[in-house]
């Protein structure tokens, strides 16, 4: 009877973390996965919080406890970087929020080196989880049309014509060098590998977080604070080891920057074990073949984190000779621009795409999105397990009103709420 009760506060907390647009598929792998990171009673009592950022005074209303010992809990649980402790220096309000599994309290899971549990079975369950039953993987990352990542361009290959096209937020090093707070931890996905098969011989100290996320893993201890100049030398070293930088799908206040590996990143292995399409958001460029100076060397066959790029067989025009050349499919490239970086023959060059990829505004406009996509908006917005906060209510309503109509209709529908129609009635008169 007790198993069953055990089991029960943990299919709860899977249902929590289901109500929010990014949330991880029922097994049996995920109930082993969640027993390793919470205790029973953890599990019923992190099942009870909100899908948006909370106070001490709201967890402690939903698990009617006074302040100080729900203070104490949310501490604890931030220590463990189950939440994130998402205090705000600048206005003084003391918020937590409990981040999706990816990317979220799953590899902060791996960025945890205190031995606190079995990092090997914790790999072994993630590998089966992720790279064996794939429902997670395939939800994550084709779940929605709005991607949860996007893809950085290599600056150091862009063209003079390029610079002009690249904003700010397409750049990596902007990034770095407007964020407030800079954290470096272990990479997820190569630590995970080390424990299994074993990591390629990538730097494994490249994760990125920012803002938030990053003071609460450096106050816990699970992220280094790293100044401007040290994570700009962190990205060169990435560009040189032929990493994909891999961020948040925003434009403002971006949460993370992961520096990715063909081999180990699982979005790129699911990309190339499954055969399926972009599994985060491209840049805007496509790399472009000189075709008469392509030498067929394979280089850039060998550093494609997708595998976009094979040899082919080739013949010169007016010439009887068979060569070697590269060829590049553009349906599944991403145009990091790795291979133009690695083409000692100058053969490969950056162009722009014929159609500019959309980025979201920032989180609550990509969750939002991807709430709609999934037919999660109502849930979303009414969080039942929450204080209604006119501030969230305000971000998500004005994120709904920067949508194609199309979309806001689908919201519209989603929510069956008189108020947002009327207000969606009223505005459409204004654009």
């Amino acid at each position: 009877m007790s198993h069953i009760v055990g089991k029960e506060a943990y299919k709860k907390l899977e249902e929590r973390i289901n109500r929010f647009p990014q949330g991880a598929p029922p097994s049996e792998t995920l109930y082993k996965i969640l027993r390793v990171l919470f205790t029973q009673q953890e599990a019923a009592l992190v099942a009870k919080l909100p899908i948006k950022p909370f106070t001490i005074k709201t967890a402690s209303r939903a698990w009617k406890m006074n302040e100080v010992v729900t203070q104490k809990l949310l501490e604890e649980f931030a220590r463990r970087a189950i939440l994130i402790d998402a205090y705000n220096p600048s206005t003084g309000i003391q918020e937590y929020i409990m981040p999706p599994p990816m990317a979220g309290f799953f590899e902060f899971t791996l960025m945890r080196t205190t031995g606190e549990f079995d990092q090997k079975l914790i790999s072994e369950l993630f590998y089966q989880y992720m790279n064996v039953e794939e429902d997670f993987v395939k939800d994550l990352f084709w779940g929605t049309e709005t991607k949860m990542g996007r893809v950085f361009v290599q600056e150091a290959v862009l063209s003079r014509e390029n610079e002009v096209q690249v904003l700010d937020y397409e750049r990596a090093s902007h990034l770095l060098k407007s964020a407030s707070d800079i954290a470096v931890s272990m990479c997820y996905c190569r630590h995970k590998m080390q424990h299994l098969t074993g990591a390629c011989d990538a730097p494994m100290d490249t994760c990125m977080t920012f803002s938030n996320t990053a003071r609460s893993l450096i106050k816990y201890g699970h992220g280094r604070r790293v100044e401007i100049s040290e994570a700009l030398e962190i990205l060169q070293n990435s560009y040189e080891s032929n990493l994909v930088q891999c961020g948040e799908n925003v434009r403002e206040d971006i949460t993370f920057l992961c520096n990715c590996c063909g081999c180990c990143c699982e979005a790129f292995v699911a990309a190339k074990k499954l055969g399926m399409l972009h599994p985060i958001s491209t840049t805007n460029f496509l790399p472009k073949l000189i075709e008469e100076s392509c030498t067929g060397c394979g280089k850039c066959v060998k550093v494609c984190p997708i595998d976009a790029i094979k040899l082919v067989d080739y013949r010169a025009p007016r010439t009887d000779n068979i060569r070697k050349k590269a060829v590049i499919d553009e349906e599944i490239c991403l145009g990091c621009g790795v291979c133009v970086r690695n083409c000692s023959k100058k053969s490969l060059y950056l162009a722009a795409r014929e159609n500019r990829i959309i980025t979201p505004a920032n989180s609550v406009h990509r969750i939002v999105l991807q709430a709609i996509e999934k037919g999660q908006f109502a849930e979303l917005i009414f969080d039942n397990k929450a204080l209604k906060s006119h501030r969230t209510m305000a971000a998500i309503l004005s994120a709904v009103l920067k949508m194609p109509p199309i979309k806001q209709a689908l919201a519209s529908k989603q929510m069956k709420s008189v108020y947002l129609e009327k207000l969606l009635t009223k505005n459409k008169g204004k654009m």
